[in-house]
């Protein structure tokens, strides 16, 4: 089967990750799979080495500076639908509302529903739903918002992890991030309101005071959105709370599964996820993992991690996390993240696809 997998960006976005997953898996599966995608910034390629087995057409998207996000959003689709060309492909397949506009007639992956202001991002999302034919979501609480809102039916399909990557870190890099940094409360994702970064904030001051020696590690935080004014609120609030976060930002990806092995507990306030594949590599890597306390998570991490809705609460289970060894916690969250394979996610999609014809 001839397979177009189409993103919008390069960099390691959570559903840019699983993109890049779910198409080595496909071709490993004897698929024919090609990944389209716009190189922002002059990148010619991903943020990672692709398996050789999985084209790639990086398609040109210039900065432009000054460019508000809406003019950004409108150029982006217009530059992907002017490169790409369905006609080879069985399926082509979008994952995100950016691609799903570019593309005439696909599927779509829904990886979670955005609530925008900015009129040309509203409509792109809404365009994005229910223009396409079929539909995949990657937990069954964002399949049944796309029920409530649009009466679409969506096939679920949960994402794969890593396993191995993050469950046999090299213990010298890990002892190296252990070294340099101390004992550290890690969250991935950057800075910015989805990812509920305010919330964690308040939290750390809250945890400092019992912990005075636990930093907060943020990596991460490539976007398509312009989150400057957010960010800044931020940074006043951790001055007015007298902490300082070590904001590393994007990380390399060989970095990546020592960082979050050598952490003491994994942080995940977001407040609108799909899945949460960041905390999930870090339950492969046996570290503990406190998450908002949303339907979406209770339906993906029960039992294997702990759940917070306030600040407050965020506090008190990062405390807990820290001080208290949970060897039942830990070996439900291994076992989670193992069962939780792109070979069998690759698998549902082929069936699924194969069901379209």
């Amino acid at each position: 089967m001839r397979i177009a997998l189409l993103s919008y960006s390069t960099k390691p976005r959570g559903g840019v990750v699983h993109t890049l997953a779910l198409a080595e898996a496909l071709a490993a599966a004897g698929q024919d799979v090609t990944v389209w995608t716009l190189g922002r910034g002059g990148d010619t390629g991903f943020y990672r080495p692709v398996d050789p087995a999985v084209r790639l057409r990086v398609v040109p998207f210039p900065d432009r500076p000054g460019e508000g996000v809406g003019e950004r959003v409108l150029r982006s689709i217009a530059t992907l639908r002017e490169a790409f060309d369905a006609g080879p492909y069985d399926i082509v397949h979008a994952q995100d509302c950016i691609s799903a506009n570019a593309v005439p007639h696909c599927v779509r992956t829904v990886h979670h529903i955005d609530h925008f202001t900015t009129p040309e991002l509203a409509a792109c999302h809404e365009r994005a739903i229910v223009t396409p034919y079929a539909h995949i979501c990657v937990s069954a609480a964002v399949a049944a918002e796309l029920a409530e809102g649009w009466g679409i039916k969506a096939t679920v399909i949960p994402n794969g992890v890593a396993y191995d990557r993050f469950a046999t870190t090299d213990p010298a890099a890990r002892a190296r991030r252990r070294d340099r940094l101390g004992r550290y409360v890690l969250t991935v994702g950057g800075i910015e309101p989805r990812k509920g970064s305010l919330d964690l904030l308040e939290a750390y001051a809250l945890l400092r005071a019992r912990h005075p020696d636990v930093r907060l590690v943020i990596a991460g935080g490539e976007t398509l959105f312009d989150y400057r004014d957010y960010r800044a609120r931020w940074e006043a609030r951790a001055a007015e709370l007298g902490v300082e976060p070590i904001v590393l930002g994007p990380v390399p990806d060989d970095d990546l599964p020592p960082l979050v092995a050598a952490a003491d507990v994994f942080a995940f306030p977001s407040v609108k996820e799909g899945f949460g594949l960041a905390a999930m590599e870090a339950l492969a890597a046996g570290v503990p993992v406190v998450v908002r306390d949303l339907p979406v998570f209770r339906e993906i991490f029960s039992p294997a991690a702990r759940f917070a809705a306030t600040p407050y609460d965020f506090a008190t289970e990062l405390a807990a996390a820290l001080t208290g060894d949970d060897p039942v916690r830990r070996r439900e969250g291994r076992a989670l993240a193992a069962r939780h394979t792109w070979q069998a996610a690759a698998e549902r999609h082929l069936a699924f696809y194969r069901s379209l014809r």
